[in-house]
């Protein structure tokens, strides 16, 4: 068992050897917070640096490309803390388009709901009172889904599906729009969407403007790729980062941290868990009772990622094409989702190939139009999960020498790893310049507002 430690206030205050574990958004920022204070070493199992900042080069026809296949984008609105990183790096961004294509494969059936004029890229949706039923149901839902989010009246314990069912939603709403976007945005199943918490869901798409026709944030991708934060944020602690260094084994004493890796045996006086929830508790060698009831209850699981150039994933007119493209195969409900991005629209790449990523659905692609396979691991979120969110102050924090970071803590994006890693910042008192000045610390100290 993890021993219980006294809160000592000069940890908190004087300068401490921290390990941070992992390199996604979550460490990397951690690190770059903490590195102001403290000496900070960084450990990354994979041979590169960013998690799920994941872009890759490739050269089509005497030209190259950098595509992302993991995280793409972010918005105005609800990533404020991850725009301000950008900024005080000197980070380009770049607005783009963020709109959602439905396609069967079974039938002529498709729309692309971004404009009036894609919403009915197939003129036969128009004379289709079927279609026309599914456009008044997402106007109810987002309105009625508004209004009990506002008055307060959705039950902690509902799932979505239970709202869904419970009024009446037809299932061309659920199956062709309101599952399957869920479903794309989490990397999830329609069974997953279907147990997913209620306000959790209702919450998220209220403040990304997704219960809105009208009244939508702009999103922006990074000039050059995802990956383009990379260098600024590592720079300060560059020369102590460990790639391609897992860590075996971690056990806490009333004395400091001792974490096994490659390396052998060393000794901190905190470590940053800044990895995935299962990977976190399989690391520590003396997990409490609590550690382990409270990651447990995060599960992750595996999603296949493919670049390609094979067009027939996206829907059969141009003019549905959209940013994020649904196909509804047939497949059954446990499944994860089939949903392939059109990264010439999202990245603004101009090419006369269309550059297409695609999840959970590489059987169905050209072999001879695929550039690369690539394996990204999501949260699962779920009422169990979101109850546990609430109980990260009683597993992580100075007095355990032990903090737990990811975007896993909220809605498993980018904004969430930077709003984690700057709790963990505050934790360990970053009340003075970081790296490039104050402002980072003023933001650890509104990241719990």
């Amino acid at each position: 068992m993890t021993p219980s430690f006294s809160p000592d206030h000069a940890q908190r205050s004087t300068a401490q050897r921290i390990a941070v574990v992992g390199s996604g958004i979550a460490g990397m920022a951690a690190a770059w917070y903490l590195s102001g204070r403290h000496e900070v070493t960084l450990f990354e199992a994979e041979p590169r640096l960013g998690g799920h900042t994941a872009t890759v080069d490739v050269t089509v026809d005497g030209r190259d490309y950098a595509i992302d296949t993991g995280f793409i984008v972010f918005n105005d609105w609800t990533y404020p803390h991850f725009r301000r990183l950008l900024s005080r790096l000197g980070v380009a961004s770049q607005p783009t388009e963020m709109s959602f294509s439905v396609h069967e494969t079974a039938r002529d059936f498709e729309y692309n709901g971004h404009t009036l004029a894609s919403l009915f890229a197939q003129p036969s949706n128009l004379v289709r009172p079927r279609f026309h039923g599914l456009l008044r149901d997402i106007l109810r839902f987002n309105r009625e889904a508004t209004r009990d989010l506002v008055e307060q009246r959705l039950p902690a314990d509902l799932t979505l599906g239970e709202y869904l069912d419970a009024g009446g939603f037809g299932r061309d709403f659920q199956r062709r729009y309101l599952l399957p976007m869920g479903a794309a945005i989490w990397s999830a199943s329609i069974r997953d969407l279907r147990a997913f918490p209620l306000h959790f869901f209702v919450r998220f798409f209220h403040h990304h403007g997704l219960l809105s026709v009208t009244d939508r944030p702009q999103w922006h991708t990074l000039v050059g790729g995802s990956r383009a934060y990379i260098p600024a944020l590592t720079a300060p602690y560059a020369e102590r980062i460990r790639l391609a260094s897992p860590v075996r084994g971690i056990r806490r004493d009333a004395d400091g941290v001792r974490l096994r890796s490659a390396a052998g045996e060393e000794r901190f006086d905190q470590v940053v868990l800044a990895c995935h929830a299962d990977q976190a508790l399989a690391m520590l060698e003396d997990a409490s009772p609590d550690e382990r009831e409270i990651l447990g209850a995060m599960p992750y699981q595996d999603n296949e990622v493919v670049l390609h150039t094979d067009t027939r994933m996206l829907p059969r007119r141009r003019r549905a094409w959209a940013s994020w493209n649904y196909r509804l195969d047939g497949r059954g409900e446990a499944a994860r989702v089939s949903v392939t991005y059109d990264m010439n629209i999202l990245q603004r790449i101009e090419a006369p190939q269309t550059f297409c990523v695609t999840l959970n659905d590489g059987a169905s692609i050209d072999p001879a139009r695929v550039l690369g396979r690539y394996t990204y691991a999501h949260p699962r979120f779920s009422l169990a999960g979101q109850r546990v969110q609430g109980r990260h102050g009683e597993i992580s924090g100075p007095a355990r020498r032990t903090h737990f970071c990811g975007a896993y803590w909220r809605h498993g994006f980018h904004e969430d790893g930077v709003w984690s890693a700057l709790r963990v910042a505050r934790a360990l008192g970053c009340d003075e310049d970081a790296p490039s000045g104050p402002v980072p610390c003023l933001a650890a100290r509104e990241a719990l507002a």
